[in-house]
């Protein structure tokens, strides 16, 4: 929130949105699905590391060789303790319409509704989803899913940012050299949060927002 010093109509409006939507009691009827992504620089090791051992720290050499990078799709749904991530080679149309499917017809198929989270990223509105999949095939597949934009600026306001973090401090912060360990990792840390069903409990509400943020506020 530091870089902003004007709040618009348009920015209240979709924080209030989604300060509304979080403060629903859970229904998995209409799960609520935070959705971002991120990107990995895959490092090889061109020494072999030592291991750690007692009263020692494992070490690795400085010197490191770039193997490309892959784009992880992270989508929580915070109320629920679940979470699924998706390692791709990139993170074009669609390779996140593929995602949203796997989530829709798959991981949610028992849902009604689904309240996707996003950002404002080219390649999360529905007209990709036109694209790729065609206006009739998007219009049917799409009558389940709303979603639900962060104001410009405020990806503060998406809860996937805090999983993205946690993601990064307990497996993909440190150097991993290829594709196949990087989805292997991934997928350990992902079955282990999901098995112990981590949530995030969101405190912010939209009378904290008004009493933090109303100086900013602006017709």
């Amino acid at each position: 929130m530091w870089c902003i010093g004007r709040i618009t109509t348009e920015y209240r409006e979709r924080m209030y949105d989604l300060l509304g939507l979080y403060a629903q009691p859970y229904d998995s009827s209409e799960p609520v699905i935070c959705l971002d992504e991120k990107s990995k620089q895959l490092w090889e090791q061109t020494r072999r590391p030592l291991a750690a051992a007692p009263g020692q720290i494992a070490k690795e050499d400085y010197e490191y060789k770039r193997s490309g990078t892959r784009n992880l799709f992270v989508a929580v749904e915070p109320k629920a303790g679940h979470r699924e991530v998706k390692v791709t080679a990139r993170r074009t149309k669609p390779d996140f319409v593929a995602f949203v499917q796997f989530l829709a017809l798959k991981v949610y198929a028992h849902a009604h509704k689904i309240h996707l989270v996003l950002d404002n990223l080219n390649t999360h509105f529905r007209s990709c989803f036109e694209e790729v999949m065609g206006l009739e095939a998007a219009a049917v597949f799409l009558a389940r899913v709303q979603f639900h934009y962060t104001p410009k600026h405020a990806s503060w306001l998406n809860m996937a940012e805090i999983e993205i973090g946690i993601l990064d401090r307990q497996c993909t912060g440190h150097r991993i050299g290829d594709e196949a360990r990087l989805c292997a990792e991934v997928l350990a840390w992902e079955q282990r949060r999901n098995q112990e069903q981590r949530r995030i409990e969101w405190k912010f509400t939209r009378q904290d927002a008004d009493k933090k943020l109303s100086r900013h506020y602006v017709s």
